[in-house]
């Protein structure tokens, strides 16, 4: 009988290319989800309509208003940037949203019986999120295992973070090579209201040099393509 794992889907390509590695690696997942008030819905909607049929035994939605704290571009009326993949946080950064979500994730995991969180974190071609870095995962998972009843009895949680040091175009071979199906994902900041990826955003742009660079073409529809 396989482990279960709660793995933090988003319906985007990074998180759905963990859950296909969760898979791969014997774990049954267990898709969790937030509706926190994002600007980019339109990858909650997939995930919503994809979660069980890539492979999901279970998938719960949380959901919570984080606009009311705003700060970001992704949570407030603030523009998303499309002028490129700069080296500073960018105005999309949500504050402290991993830690958010990686609790609710924790929680969920307690209640059921896995000792396993997947996600799909990054630190190469990213934006430059300080919470998606090797030593913000390290210390998480630190906390996990202090702050829990499970833990404190001896249950030793795992964050697993298979896509952390791969490139995006590393990503897409990775989960080509599992079977994903890409046309199922959504990865822009900011959509057109008929749900059409930007293609400049830093997401987008990102998504779309990982497909040049792997040589197979993106099967989802841009509005406007950056590269």
């Amino acid at each position: 009988m396989s482990k279960k794992a709660v793995v933090l889907y988003s319906g985007g390509l990074d998180s759905t290319t963990c859950m296909a590695i969760a898979s791969a690696d014997g774990f049954s997942p267990y898709a969790i989800s937030f509706s926190y008030g994002q600007r980019h819905s339109v990858e909650l909607e997939l995930a919503r309509k994809n979660a069980r049929t890539i492979g999901a035994v279970d998938h719960l939605v949380v959901e919570f208003d984080y606009r009311k704290v705003g700060g970001s571009a992704l949570t407030s009326g603030i523009d998303v940037p499309k002028d490129g993949v700069g080296s500073d946080i960018p105005v999309t950064y949500v504050p402290a949203r991993n830690t958010i979500f990686l609790s609710f994730a924790l929680g969920w995991a307690e209640v059921i019986g896995a000792f396993d969180i997947f996600i799909g974190v990054n630190a190469l071609d990213y934006s430059g999120y300080p919470d998606c870095r090797p030593e913000y995962i390290a210390s998480f998972e630190k906390t996990a295992n202090l702050a829990t009843k499970a833990g404190v009895e001896g249950n030793i949680f795992r964050i697993h973070t298979p896509l952390i040091s791969l490139t995006k175009a590393e990503i897409i071979k990775k989960g080509l090579g599992l079977g994903v199906d890409y046309s199922r994902t959504h990865s822009c900041y900011d959509p057109t209201p008929e749900g059409v990826a930007c293609g400049l955003c830093d997401s987008c742009r990102l998504r779309l040099k990982g497909f040049i660079e792997a040589g197979v073409p993106d099967p989802i529809k841009y509005s406007t393509r950056s590269c």
